[in-house]
């Protein structure tokens, strides 16, 4: 008995992998989160799918009804919004399908925070800039170990990627001024990530509460930030060494 926690990606349909696709395409019942996810996903489905919305559900209405559907014999999809392994709440749902005794399998998904990346054409990590990226969010009404609070990890200098932050700017901008931030730093923020109606605004630590307010953007953002989403850095030199001409590795000899 098993069940398939499919990543759907961050909203673009196309953006679904090909494994996701096919098990999408072969369910007997999809349980996804209507809230997040792309409806235009479903049309993937085959007509007698049974199909659960599930944010108006809580945990054990949630895994009740999947796990009977896997015991009765059928193929269960179990859709994500973006990958399952960030910010998924999976765990918790692995945990009671395991003392059911069912296995699960886990289909990888694009992030919203690659997708917001594309979309805001930014390299995350830049030679001789930064070479690390943070996934996190501000503290709002769940909070954060003491050690993981946006001020230490701002400490490091490194490009942020804010998840479920959107109504918490004011937080966000303390933090980072408090971590040594200049407020002139670049921050991007990407609503709704590959949708129709996304939108990429480009704002800095200073700014960035007045343009998320200016724009009406309080949720479905992904907040990206640091040095390295200045809109100039292309034509600054930092470049890698794969490609330089000089560096010598496994596959090229470089020149002297």
């Amino acid at each position: 008995m098993k069940l398939y926690i499919v990543g759907a990606g961050p909203g673009d349909p196309e953006l679904l992998t090909v494994k996701g696709l096919k098990l999408l395409q072969e369910a007997d019942a999809i349980f996804y989160t209507d809230s997040l996810v792309n409806e235009a996903l479903l049309h993937y489905a085959k007509p007698e799918a049974d199909v659960f919305h599930t944010a108006g559900m809580y945990l054990e209405q949630i895994v009740h009804l999947m796990v009977e559907r896997v015991k009765s014999g059928q193929k269960v999809v179990r859709l994500h919004t973006g990958d399952p392994s960030i910010y998924g709440a999976t765990l918790e749902q692995i945990a009671l399908l395991k003392k059911e005794q069912i296995d699960v399998e886990i289909v990888p998904g694009v992030s919203s925070v690659f997708a917001a990346a594309a979309a805001a054409e930014v390299e995350l990590t830049v030679p001789d800039l930064t070479q690390t990226v943070i996934l996190t969010r501000a503290e709002g009404r769940t909070p954060v170990p003491e050690k993981e609070k946006l001020e230490e990890l701002a400490k490091h200098d490194c490009t942020l990627a804010l998840f479920l932050s959107a109504t918490l700017t004011k937080k966000v901008t303390k933090a980072l001024i408090e971590a040594g931030w200049s407020e002139d730093t670049p921050v991007v923020v990407v609503y709704k990530a590959t949708w129709p109606d996304q939108k990429v605004v480009r704002s800095t630590v200073r700014t960035l509460n007045e343009d998320m307010r200016a724009n009406g953007i309080r949720k479905h953002a992904l907040i990206l930030a640091g040095r390295a989403l200045d809109p100039a850095i292309a034509e600054r030199s930092y470049r890698s060494k794969l490609y330089d001409k000089t560096f010598t590795h496994g596959y090229r000899q470089g020149e002297k």
